[in-house]
């Protein structure tokens, strides 16, 4: 069994405790207060144009560049949290290979972050690289050091967070701060240079995630050790090989870590990086943020019907449905419809073909059209019997994905992908990730010896979605942890993130209120369950909370009374679906441990 520390979180603390061993504090104190030390003497110069904190950052191509600097490792590992940002040594460009092939290897970047200390200003050809690239590109200069040597960078017009102190936690909190992680709250208190002088410095607003301790929000970091506890009790009594938990309270990550391996067969550890398969959790994450989007821009009002934005639902018994009766799963349909045991020899192929073009999984091609003749006629066919009632139904989903792709015209995997993942730079986050990741990021759901004979690693778990070629309105979406606290960081903040507006307030407060006096459910969203005894989805959760779980052992839930962002990701159906995760109630245990850590620092 492994149990994998938020590792650039430890290099802070540990960098930090070496310069500082004789501090009498625990570590997570120590961090908080560096960490204070290095807001009021960072400082944001030559920031007129408002490059700072960046905008749009997943539509950004980024490269940082560092020369000597001591912590660039750290800096650049928190840079990678907000985007894919590709390292450059400065190092290697010497001798004949000077600085100018430098500018030539970062030609297709539009985003140049220098990290500089004292000694690399020493470097006339890395200044000039900053004063030739800053003319036609985005470039963001962070040094570290002593004031009085940025008379060396009078030609810079690009801008400079400037940090004083030299330590782990201010590299840092410059990477975040460059996002809008964390804000810039000072201005110079003296005069530094000719050119920077008292009082000059611009100040930033926090917009996205910060990645801190549980001190930074009250909470003992010590309370939230069963945590571990819990995650080490379901891999040995094998309800997961594995598992990722995140908290962010405040709009803080303060805990992610990465329990376990991929299988059983502990060969390959899980990171807090790893892309696994939400299931159900789509329903909330690309289907229902969709709906809120089209909502919004005037094109889905909820009390339509289905034979409204569906023409092929007029003659059927779905044509009087109404949107809110789908995303609340009161429309009366079926839970499924019949998968792979429907399935004829002559409908799927070893070998993609013209007559054979949707990949289910290696080796396994369905027949063109497949959906349109099949499964669309049998959920078209389906009877309603619990009209009214509440009864979970994923095709109340995958309706809603021809909603929204009607009214889009985009297939909800692009759309979903160019609205939301891209824009919130949520960089795991999507349909089909073997088109964009390796496999070996991406974490097993199950060994399907029956029907897909092979291990599915990438393709999803759930047979409906698979049989729509990967793409459906309640499943398919993988994702990492982080990605995930982004997304419904977002939601938390009302429909904002990053400086940007995705849904608006009242959208977001609209979906994810409760709806009727039937269940207990939103418009798509989960919520808390007012019946006492079922503790769902915490005993200690209040009832403003929201969210979804998953199939695979995957669960969000966003509680806006405590400011909280909780994800837990697993793979409980590898080899095969256990139910130990839900009888040893893993998720709402781990979930309750936050509470209590919450109360105890109030």
């Amino acid at each position: 069994m492994s149990e994998n520390k938020p590792g650039w979180v430890l290099l802070l603390l540990l960098a930090f405790t070496l310069f500082n061993s004789a501090c009498a504090q625990g570590p997570g104190q120590a961090f908080i207060k560096e960490e204070k030390l290095v807001e009021k003497s960072t400082v944001l110069l030559n920031n007129a144009n408002y490059l700072i904190p960046l905008r749009n950052a997943g539509n950004l191509k980024i490269a940082s560049v560092h020369l000597s600097y001591t912590f660039a490792t750290q800096f650049d590992s928190l840079l990678n949290k907000y985007a894919k940002v590709t390292t450059f040594n400065a190092a290697d460009y010497t001798g004949k290979r000077n600085i100018s092939y430098l500018s030539s290897d970062l030609r297709l970047y539009n985003t140049i972050i220098v990290q500089l200390n004292e000694a690399d200003l020493k470097n006339t050809g890395l200044v000039k690289f900053i004063t030739d690239n800053q003319q036609i590109k985005n470039v963001i200069v962070a040094y570290f050091g002593k004031g009085s040597a940025l008379d060396k960078l009078n030609e810079v017009t690009a801008p400079i967070m400037y940090a004083e102190r030299g330590s782990a936690i201010a590299a840092s909190f410059s990477a975040q701060a460059i996002f809008g992680g964390v804000a810039i709250t000072q201005k110079l208190t003296g005069t530094i240079t000719q050119r920077y002088r008292y009082g000059m410095g611009f100040l930033t607003d926090k917009t996205r995630l910060e990645y801190s301790v549980p001190e930074a929000v009250g909470i003992n970091t010590g309370n939230l050790e069963d945590i571990d506890k819990i995650a080490r009790e379901a891999m040995q009594a094998h309800a997961t090989p594995g598992c990722v938990v995140l908290v962010a309270k405040d709009g803080k990550v303060i805990f992610n870590k990465a329990y376990g391996y991929h299988t059983y067969d502990a060969e390959v550890p899980n990171k807090i990086t790893d892309i696994f398969d939400i299931a159900s959790m789509t329903k909330i994450s690309a289907t229902t943020v969709s709906a809120m989007l089209l909502k919004d821009e005037g094109k889905l009002n909820v009390d339509s019907t289905m034979g409204y934005y569906l023409p092929v639902t007029r003659n059927t018994n779905k044509s009087s449905i109404k949107i809110n009766e789908l995303l609340t799963h009161q429309a009366g349909l079926i839970p499924d419809i019949p998968t792979f045991d429907k399935i004829k020899p002559t409908d799927h192929s070893a070998d993609s073909s013209a007559a054979y073009p949707i990949k289910v999984n290696n080796g396994y091609y369905l027949r063109k059209d497949y959906y349109k003749d099949i499964m669309l006629p049998a959920m078209l066919n389906s009877p309603l019997k619990t009209r009214g009632q509440y009864v979970y139904s994923d095709l109340s989903m995958i309706f809603m994905q021809q909603v929204v792709e009607a009214l889009s015209g985009t297939p909800i995997n692009t759309y979903v992908q160019q609205q939301f993942y891209n824009r919130l730079s949520m960089q795991t986050a999507g349909f089909l990730p073997l088109y964009h990741f390796p496999a070996g990021q991406i974490v097993p759901s199950e060994d399907d010896e029956v029907y897909r004979h092979s291990e599915l690693v990438g393709y999803v778990n759930d047979p409906t979605a698979a049989l729509m070629g990967g793409v459906a309105g309640h499943a398919g979406v993988f994702a990492s942890a982080n990605d995930i606290a982004i997304l419904y960081q977002m939601l938390l903040n009302k429909g904002s993130y990053g400086g940007d507006l995705f849904i608006k307030p009242e959208t977001v407060d609209l979906f994810t209120s409760k709806q009727s006096a039937v269940s207990r459910r939103g418009l798509g969203f989960d919520k808390w369950d007012p019946i006492a005894d079922r503790h769902y989805p915490s005993e200690l959760a209040s009832p403003d909370s929201y969210g979804h779980t998953g199939y695979t052992g995957t669960c969000v839930w966003v509680d806006p009374k405590y400011n909280l962002v909780y994800v837990f990701l697993s793979n409980r159906t590898y080899p095969k679906v256990s139910s130990k995760l839900s009888s040893l109630n893993i998720r709402p245990r781990i979930q309750d441990v936050i509470y209590k850590a919450i109360a105890k620092g109030l």
